[in-house]
């Protein structure tokens, strides 16, 4: 069989963010064979090296350089046809940690040195630090020179059961590290996906996986629209008149008729030329809730003010748009279709005109994690994602004419 190795994550430790190779026997080797004596301690992976910091930085890269490719020789010397793989971590070695980029990025590692170069950045992604995860991920691919087709991507598992919401980051890393073209991608691990649940599914011959059009429902008629949220409910009456109610969404779901908002015949032959164009059921596309539309308070104008998207921690770079709703046990809803222009950012009470930029699903994205305690807020407009609820579009011309107003069903498709 085909002998297949992983050289899995080596590195240099750290531990609660201190390095871990200040041991008497590694100053006591470094001393012997480079006859300087060891530099100040480094208390965080953060700091900065100084000159001899630099220097015992890079002679423990040396060393971890040869520590991996010894493993490489000994497979290779056993098996001469066998695969090795380096699996390097990204958030170990980055521009957050300047320590161990040198203690732990060894020039020996690069392109041709591994026949699979793979790479994996569980701490960034599960942080939604989306902006330090693609640094880092440039950043190793520059350092160490490998042609994508001879790279693999790991995402991260998710430890704890607890924890199963950050699945849905591991989802969209995947999904970019299908995107860059990596020879292989791979969930990590077995036990946890099956723990969770998690399932990915590739629909081949599909004219577009998300089955989503960016254009907004004839705003004339949508305006004319009647419906509003829903929300699932099991309520279970008992002998003595007491209830027990079950939540069975934790989210609402939109639910239209936008046929109240035909008005004219021209009316109804641009709904049916969107209808047509959306293929009944089969695409989702944005409309604007009359009732529900803006970050602001009824009858304001939207600010950066508006919304609190959450609490800077001098990592998170990525934050998603919000709306609250209520004082007393508040519902958060996601804003998943903001509308382009509209969106307006602060960072504790200053409004940002620059700095940042909106995701594919209303997601701010930093270039410069807001320090730690800094209040990330956000106004704008916002449409609502929805489908046609039927297959059929049934009107009536005669009808139409004589007073009958058309059902049109539109049903909100959720994101995220």
């Amino acid at each position: 069989m085909l002998v297949v190795f992983q050289v899995r994550e080596p590195g240099w430790w750290c531990g609660a963010g201190r390095p871990c190779f200040y041991d008497a026997a590694t100053l006591a080797v470094y001393t012997a064979e480079t006859g300087r004596a060891p530099p100040a301690r480094h208390q965080l992976v953060t700091e900065t090296p100084d000159a001899a910091q630099e220097q015992f930085l890079d002679w423990l890269g040396v060393k971890l350089g040869a520590a991996a490719l010894s493993l490489r020789d000994t497979v290779k010397a056993a098996h001469p046809g066998a695969t090795v793989a380096l699996l390097f971590n990204v958030a170990q070695a980055s521009e957050e940690t300047p320590i161990l980029v040198r203690a732990n990025s060894p020039a020996s590692w690069a392109s041709p040195a591994f026949d699979i170069f793979q790479v994996q950045d569980f701490a960034h992604v599960t942080a939604e630090n989306w902006g330090g995860h693609a640094r880092g991920i440039a950043q190793a691919e520059a350092r160490f020179g490998y042609l994508r087709g001879s790279q693999h991507y790991f995402g991260g598992c998710v430890v704890r059961g607890e924890n199963r919401h950050q699945w849905r980051a591991v989802g969209r890393s995947l999904e970019d590290a299908w995107e860059r073209q990596y020879a292989q991608v791979f969930v990590q691990a077995l036990p946890q996906v099956m723990r969770d649940g998690l399932t990915f599914y590739e629909i081949a011959g599909e004219d577009e996986m998300g089955g989503f059009h960016d254009v907004r429902f004839p705003v004339e008629v949508g305006y004319g629209a009647g419906g509003g949220p829903e929300f699932s409910t099991t309520v279970i009456g008992t002998a003595s008149g007491f209830e027990q109610r079950n939540i069975n969404w934790a989210e609402a779901r939109g639910r239209y008729d936008a046929g109240l908002g035909v008005r004219s015949e021209a009316d109804l032959a641009t709904v049916t030329a969107f209808f047509r164009a959306r293929r009944g059921r089969a695409f989702a596309f944005r409309f604007r809730d009359p009732f529900d539309f803006t970050s602001a308070a009824p009858g304001a104008a939207v600010t950066a003010l508006d919304q609190r998207l959450g609490t800077g921690d001098g990592t998170r770079t990525t934050f998603s748009l919000v709306k609250h709703y209520g004082e007393t046990e508040p519902h958060t809803r996601r804003i998943t279709r903001p509308v382009v222009g509209t969106v307006r950012v602060a960072l504790n009470g200053v409004e940002l005109p620059d700095g940042w930029s909106l995701g594919a699903l209303g997601e701010v994205q930093f270039e410069d994690a807001p320090p730690a305690g800094a209040a990330v807020t956000a106004g704008f407009e916002f449409d609502v994602a929805v489908r046609f609820g039927d297959d059929q579009l049934s009107v009536s011309l005669a009808g139409f004419r004589a007073g009958e107003i058309p059902s049109i069903p539109l049903v909100e498709v959720r994101e995220a």
